[in-house]
């Protein structure tokens, strides 16, 4: 069974940082992008980053402005991959649900929502004072 699990988000203050996880598990990591997702109230879900594990690669959407970086690792158990987002000087224009997707290697490079094959549930993640 597929399964992509976000945690982490919660309410921060401007300026502050979080990091986001998703714990992923079902599919073969190295044939897959794995990476982020946002969705602000009342707007479109917007692409943010993600990481290929099959060559290193990673893609970041100009929103991340350089605060944000997309990592992954390794866990005892070996069906299982972590993703995580390290967001740092978070301003309330980043208050969103955060959503772990993947989307297979074969479709090409490349981050946009209607190619995602899978999703995870969402993470709320708001910032404010």
């Amino acid at each position: 069974e597929v399964q992509l699990v976000e945690s982490g988000g919660g309410l921060v203050q401007p300026g502050r940082s979080l990091e986001l996880s998703c714990a992923v598990s079902g599919f073969a990591f190295d044939d897959y992008y794995i990476g982020w997702f946002r969705q602000a109230p009342g707007k479109e879900r917007e692409a943010v980053s993600c990481l290929a594990s099959r060559d290193g690669s990673k893609f970041y959407a100009s929103l991340c402005k350089g605060r944000f970086t997309i990592s992954s690792d390794i866990t005892s158990d070996i069906t299982k991959k972590m993703v995580y987002l390290q967001m740092n000087n978070l301003e309330p224009e980043d208050t969103a649900v955060y959503y772990c997707a993947a989307k297979r290697f074969t479709k090409g490079w490349g981050w946009v929502a209607r190619d995602i094959d899978y999703w995870g549930k969402g993470s709320l993640v708001t910032v404010s004072s």
